[in-house]
């Protein structure tokens, strides 16, 4: 074996272990820590829906890294910033089961925001270690596409938000599924250019997520708030998808 195909399985192997220890790590520590707070059929509960969307995460990035290959080491600081906002995003899922709970209503605001500020976080270190990648893009997304629906979920499960407000993770799918229904039936799919008014709206839903994670505000005016911040996000979507179909043209982004 060459130096250079050694390297290579070291690097293999360091990229490995990361994705089995957050594999392994994030489910049993957090249903230990939640065993403490609830009863211990809540936390087995909480960690039957978090271990496979982790293997999931760690299948996708494995997955993508080998069809989209990259300079540098096998593990950027950037993805596996990106990959503890995934398994962070994981865990808000598992308290979909759990009942909110003085203590235990706090913890799927704390995880959330505490993605949101990573993927902040994450562009930070991509621009600062030579730009982003075409792997941390497709990351990226995917993360933020999870992170926008199990998010909802628990705070409409919870009684935080209403139930259409749901519609905006439904339309991250719909939009996805569409674009690939004209690919598979042979009709032209534009690129998407890129749009700081789609930047701003995304983290905007993501603050007012986190916002109603938080039992901090009434549940009353979360419903107003949620139908303004929703419409402008839902007429993006539309507006993007006719953008892609070529039923509108490339100007209408500005």
């Amino acid at each position: 074996m060459s130096g250079t195909e050694r390297a290579r399985l070291a690097r293999r192997r360091r990229r490995w272990l990361f994705l089995g220890c957050g594999t392994v790590l994030v489910p049993t520590v957090g249903a230990a820590a939640l065993a403490r707070l609830v009863d211990p059929a809540g936390a087995a509960a909480w960690a039957l829906v978090v271990v496979p969307i982790v293997g999931y995460e760690a299948w996708f990035y494995h997955s993508r890294h080998d069809r989209v290959p990259t300079a540098g080491p096998a593990l950027r600081v950037a993805d596996a910033v990106t990959l503890v906002r995934g398994w962070l995003y994981a865990a808000v899922a598992g308290f979909a089961v759990l009942s909110p709970t003085a203590l235990v209503a706090w913890l799927p605001g704390l995880c959330y925001g505490t993605g949101v500020a990573l993927d902040w976080l994450d562009g930070r270190i991509a621009r600062r270690t030579g730009g982003g990648t075409r792997l941390g893009e497709r990351l990226d997304m995917a993360f933020d596409t999870l992170g926008f629906l199990v998010a909802p979920v628990v705070a409409v499960v919870w009684g935080r938000l209403p139930v259409w407000y749901l519609s905006l993770s439904a339309a991250r799918y719909l939009f996805k599924a569409g674009r690939g229904l004209r690919r598979w039936r042979g009709q032209p799919v534009h690129d998407l250019p890129p749009s700081e008014r789609r930047r701003q709206l995304s983290g905007l839903q993501m603050v007012f997520v986190t916002v109603a994670l938080v039992p901090l505000v009434p549940r009353e005016p979360l419903a107003v708030l949620a139908a303004v911040v929703l419409t402008p996000s839902l007429a993006l979507f539309a507006r993007d998808y006719l953008l892609v179909a070529g039923y509108l043209p490339r100007a209408a982004e500005q």
